[in-house]
């Protein structure tokens, strides 16, 4: 990471967003208006009334530049820092705090706050990727909990009944993770953790003909959850593994996550865990075992920050 940061990209605005449109417009500048992506209907604008890396389309007549439609989008912040922040976020395992990039980087704490969820935003997939798993493959499927949910949540069939709950997982924030082996994962933060939203969200993101591996809860069934096999090993008598049957890696990435959310950035409020999943869910998809080094899984981040904006107000409005 020492010697990406070296990079002229770091120091040089010309030189960022240089990287920055080769990496968003792979095959030439895109209108983000239109559409239009005719390399004759598009001129850079240039000369001192223009500022640098300004294009207009013939087609509709706007000009925009390679932020216009982005996370980057209307942010005064240097494009130089943008980079170094997307770098050290792909880079960190277990993540980088918001307080560690604002030294860091020379920002202020609530800028690089509201850079770093913007850039979580961008690793959001947006369910729009293909189903886990598929004939002879096995996708782990398993809950954990972190941090206390701001709102009681009860399921529907325990409306009206007293909450009885106890223990440590008491009101907690429940989060659903699958994961095919050797491949990737998914997380859910639930609102509850019911038979009917487990199994709703396992037909919608694993493949029929998937073997699905779990433990002993009564929240997974074969026949609501649509799947061709469905194994089990059980925890509270000690088993853990059982021939090829496991659910250790699902486990093993809810453990980076919550030493990561736990050691690393401390607080997190609710309406917000589902971007720190998107992040961990991010690196773990973009991993060295899966040949993604830390530039290729920075490349690819810069790739999809287009057509995603985070705002805390409508972009309208003044």
């Amino acid at each position: 990471m020492t010697d990406l940061l070296k990079n002229p990209i770091f120091k040089d605005e010309t030189a960022a967003r240089e990287w920055l449109e080769a990496r968003v417009w792979p095959e030439g500048p895109t209108c983000p208006h239109c559409g239009n992506a005719d390399k004759a209907k598009i001129k850079a604008l240039e000369g001192k009334a223009h500022r640098a890396g300004l294009y207009q389309c013939a087609e509709c007549r706007e000009q925009f530049t390679v932020t216009v439609k982005t996370v980057f989008e209307r942010s005064k912040i240097p494009l130089t820092k943008w980079l170094a922040a997307l770098f050290l976020m792909t880079a960190s395992k277990k993540g980088v705090s918001a307080h560690q990039v604002h030294r860091m980087l020379g920002v202020s704490y609530k800028s690089t706050w509201f850079m770093m969820h913007r850039l979580r935003e961008a690793m959001r997939t947006g369910g729009l990727e293909p189903p886990l798993g598929g004939r002879g493959k096995v996708v782990e499927a398993d809950e954990t909990y972190f941090g206390k949910a701001e709102v009681l949540h009860v399921s529907p069939s325990r409306k009206g009944r007293h909450y009885t709950k106890r223990g440590k997982f008491m009101n907690n924030r429940p989060i659903l993770g699958l994961i095919e082996r050797g491949g990737n994962v998914r997380t859910f933060h639930v609102a509850v953790t019911s038979q009917a939203a487990v199994s709703s969200i396992v037909r919608e993101n694993v493949e029929r003909e998937t073997h699905i591996h779990t433990d002993e809860s009564k929240l997974y069934n074969r026949t609501v959850m649509d799947v061709r096999r469905h194994k089990r090993v059980k925890h509270t008598a000690g088993e853990y593994v059982r021939g090829d049957v496991t659910t250790n890696t699902i486990e093993s990435y809810f453990s980076i996550f919550k030493r990561g959310m736990r050691g690393t950035y401390q607080h997190c409020a609710e309406k917000h865990l589902h971007r720190y999943l998107a992040e961990f869910d991010f690196r773990h998809n973009n991993r060295i075992a899966l040949g993604v080094n830390d530039t290729m899984r920075a490349e690819t981040l810069a790739a999809g920050i287009a057509g995603k904006r985070l705002t805390y107000r409508r972009p309208n409005q003044a």
